[in-house]
């Protein structure tokens, strides 16, 4: 029993030496690769792209890729590119995944950088820019590869790069993002064990990590109703029927579904309206309304029961004032499901990278992310980087998807030796 103990003892001590040897060296790689990082960064917060259209954005990333020495494949989900790196020897299959795309956000900030590229976005004239931090995660994966590639002797098994496109979702009548990713089959050749990605967070400190076993971001749905009604004269409504009036009470019945009839104690839940359309003229009652709005949900029971409910309460509502309404519901994401097990199994990792007192729990979000989709077919890990300068506070943050959208930089280095230990750890355990 002493001899087995012994022996055992001496396998961990021996796996522990690797791995803090090991440890060392990647963080020395990362720091020799932080300024790359940053220019790369700059350069596509430069010249932003939006979904399905990030054509020079993945030509500069597969450059980068095939001087390294990878496999790379282009074109995938249209604009995608996907690196695979292996191993001194053979063993799991790790993907780690950043997205590429920008939004159709005007920057207002005043950064050198700054994006001045516009161009045409549902038939308008609009700014571009990387408001949500899409180029940050670029450039981190990038110096991952950089990293990684410089240490195949220490990976036992195949890192896959994902570089994903239109993660904003793709535009009308497109298809895109990581479901069109995974129905090309980039979770396979060779099939992949676990997925890891990242997001900074312009309202988290720089330095710091923050991660949420299970329901991490929401589902995210994207619904249609439109109201028919009866046009006529401003000054005789009785004549006709109006589909504004029957909007407004189908907007307050749809909150009830959220204040009466969802358990918010098992989970966020959030309907909005974001568009409405109806009308020409002050005096004339209109035909029709269109109504466009959002469900997020952080639980799949409650979910299936919202959306029940809208289907059932629309027409129903819209009926009861003499019209009639159809409802299109439509998932953008699922809810980003952090597996439990391979949180476990990874938190020292994220520990032993930040210092334990920088790694936190997160409170879970109603934002969304298609990263979701990988997670429904592997197990993931999906976490949030701080780039919150030091001077800022947490409320005088710029948010995610505005025009003042900002981020510190000097957070990007952890963002790139976690990822890097977060693989090598995981393939080698």
């Amino acid at each position: 029993m002493i001899f087995k103990t012994t022996i055992y003892f001496c396998l961990l001590s021996s796996f522990f030496g690797f791995t803090q040897n090991a440890s060392t060296k990647i963080t020395t790689s990362a720091k020799e690769v932080e300024t790359k990082v940053i220019n790369w960064r700059r350069d596509f917060h430069q010249n932003p792209e939006l979904s399905n259209r990030e054509v020079e954005t993945a030509k500069k990333i597969a450059d980068h890729l095939r001087k390294l020495g990878m496999e790379v494949t282009e074109n995938v989900a249209k604009t995608g590119v996907v690196g695979i790196l292996k191993g001194k020897t053979k063993g799991k299959t790790v993907a780690l995944r950043a997205d590429i795309d920008a939004l159709p956000v005007t920057e207002r900030t005043e950064i050198p950088f700054k994006s001045e590229v516009k161009t045409t976005f549902l038939n308008k004239e609009v700014g571009v820019s990387h408001a949500c931090g899409h180029d940050t995660h670029t450039a981190i994966l990038m110096g991952v590869a950089e990293v990684l590639s410089q240490h195949k002797d220490k990976i036992k098994g195949t890192v896959k790069f994902i570089f994903q496109p239109a993660e904003e979702g793709p535009p009308p009548g497109e298809e895109g993002g990581a479901k069109l990713m995974i129905k090309e089959g980039v979770l396979t050749k060779p099939d992949v064990d676990a997925i890891f990605g990242l997001h900074i967070n312009s309202g988290t400190p720089v330095g710091t990590i923050r991660y949420r076993p299970e329901g991490t971001m929401a589902s995210v749905e994207r619904f249609v109703i439109n109201v028919q009604g009866k046009q006529t004269h401003g000054s005789a409504p009785w004549s006709g029927t109006d589909p504004i009036l029957i909007s407004a009470k189908i907007i307050d019945g749809l909150q009830t579904i959220i204040s009466r009839d969802s358990k918010l104690i098992d989970g966020a839940a959030v309907i909005t309206v974001g568009k409405i359309t109806s009308g020409v003229r002050f005096n004339i009652i209109p035909e029709s309304a269109e109504l466009i709005g959002t469900v997020r949900t952080l639980d799949k029971e409650m979910r299936a029961t919202i959306i029940k409910r809208m289907n059932e309460m629309v027409p129903a509502i819209a009926k009861a004032y003499g019209g009639s309404a159809t409802i299109d519901i439509q998932n953008n994401t699922t809810i980003t499901y952090n597996d439990p097990k391979l949180v476990e199994q990874m938190l020292p990792t994220l520990q032993n990278v930040a210092g334990s007192e920088k790694v936190e729990i997160a409170k879970a979000s109603t934002g969304g992310e298609d990263f979701s989709y990988f997670q429904e077919v592997v197990p993931g890990f999906y976490f949030f980087l701080g780039g919150m300068s030091p001077e800022t506070k947490p409320e005088d943050a710029p948010a995610h998807h505005t025009p003042d959208f900002y981020i510190d930089e000097s957070g990007m280095l952890l963002g790139v030796n976690a990822l890097s230990q977060l693989a090598i750890d995981y393939l080698n355990k």
